[in-house]
C-alpha cells in the first residue's frame, strides 16, 4: 500500500488519503473581468506543488494578463494521528521521500526537517496564509513563495510563529492585523476552503481547474509539464496570446528569488546552460545564491 502522504513523482500528485476521486463537482464561479479563472488548490507543505513553480511562474508571466487567479488551501495534513493508520510511523518517514520529489523535479528540497522540527500539521500555514490573504491578495503569495523556500530549503517549521512572522515581514504584510485575523476570521475562510475542496472532488495537489466565461472548466491534476497548461489554456480560451517578457538577468524583475530549474524553464535553456548563466552572474556580483536542498536558490 503507497502511504498516502507520501508525493508520487509518477503521477505528480500529493494525495489526501480517503478522498473521493476528483469528480470535478458543480462550482459556481465569481464575477471576473478576465477571459479565464484559474482555480488552484494547493498545501503550504505539498512537494508536488514545489515542484511546478517553474510551470506555474511562465504561465502567470505568459498568460496572467488572461487569468483570475484564486489560491484555495487544501488540507494536506490534518494531524499525524489521520496518518498513523495510513502507512506513515511517524514524520521520518518523509525526509528521505522528499530528497526523491527533490531529484525528480529538479527543485530543491531539505527533508531532514521532518527529523529536527517536523511539523505537527499543515493547518497552521494554511490559516496563516488565508489570513494574509484577507489583506492583499498579491501580498498572500508572496507570503506563501517565502513560507516555502523557508520549508525546502532551510528547515524551517512553518507552524512555529517565528518564521511565519519573518516571511510576513518580508511580504510587507501587517503582522499586527495578521495575527489578528489569524485567531479571528481566517480559520473559518480555510474550513472554507475544505468544503470548497469536497464540492469540487479534490482529491490531491495540485489541483489547477480553468474555467471559462461559458462556464466550460477543464482539471490540470498533479505536477504536468508546461505544454499541458498551455494546450488547456487555449482548449477553453482558443484567442489567448501569450506576452512576451524579459529575459536573462532581467527575469529577476519579476521573481526576486528562482531556482536553476525555474530560471531555466522560464529562459528555455537546459537546467546545465541554466546554472552557467546563473553562476556567472553570481560571479560578476549581481546575484547572491543559496545552496541547500540539492540544488540553489538565486536571489537578486
Amino acid at each position: 500500500m503507497r502511504e498516502p502522504l507520501f508525493c508520487d513523482p509518477a503521477t505528480g500528485v500529493c494525495e489526501i488519503p480517503g478522498a473521493a476521486a476528483a469528480a470535478g463537482g458543480e462550482h459556481t464561479t465569481l464575477p471576473t473581468d478576465k477571459p479565464l479563472q484559474l482555480i488552484y488548490f494547493t498545501d503550504p507543505i505539498c512537494s508536488t506543488c514545489w515542484g511546478i513553480e517553474p510551470q506555474w511562474r511562465r504561465l502567470k508571466l505568459e498568460y496572467g494578463h488572461l487569468l483570475d487567479i484564486r489560491y484555495h488551501m487544501g488540507g494536506l495534513l490534518p494531524s499525524w494521528d489521520v496518518y498513523n493508520s495510513g502507512g506513515i510511523s511517524g514524520p521520518s518517514d518523509v525526509a528521505h521521500h522528499w530528497e526523491e520529489v527533490s531529484g525528480h523535479y529538479q527543485m530543491p528540497i531539505d527533508g531532514n526537517v521532518w527529523l529536527e522540527d517536523p511539523l505537527p500539521s499543515s493547518y497552521p500555514p494554511s490559516i496563516w496564509f488565508k489570513a494574509a490573504q484577507l489583506q492583499d491578495e498579491h501580498k498572500s503569495v508572496i507570503f506563501l513563495r517565502r513560507l516555502r523556500e523557508m520549508l525546502f530549503l532551510q528547515k524551517k517549521n512553518i507552524c512555529r510563529p517565528g518564521p511565519v512572522l519573518a516571511a510576513a515581514t518580508y511580504a510587507q504584510l501587517d503582522i499586527t492585523q495578521l495575527q489578528r485575523d489569524f485567531d479571528n476570521t481566517a480559520p473559518a475562510l480555510f474550513e472554507q476552503d475544505l468544503q470548497l475542496r469536497a464540492q469540487m472532488g479534490v482529491r490531491g495537489f495540485p489541483s489547477v481547474f480553468m474555467i471559462n466565461t461559458g462556464g466550460n472548466k477543464e482539471l490540470v491534476y498533479g505536477a504536468k509539464p508546461y505544454s499541458v497548461f498551455i494546450t488547456t489554456l487555449h482548449k477553453l480560451f482558443p484567442e489567448a496570446q501569450a506576452r512576451t517578457y524579459l529575459r536573462g538577468l532581467d527575469t529577476f524583475s519579476y521573481f526576486p528569488t528562482l531556482t536553476t530549474k525555474e530560471y531555466a524553464v522560464l529562459n528555455d535553456l537546459t537546467i546545465e546552460t541554466a546554472y552557467t548563466q546563473l553562476d556567472a552572474f553570481h560571479r560578476h556580483g549581481h546575484l547572491q545564491v543559496t545552496i541547500a536542498g540539492g540544488g540553489a536558490l538565486w536571489t537578486h
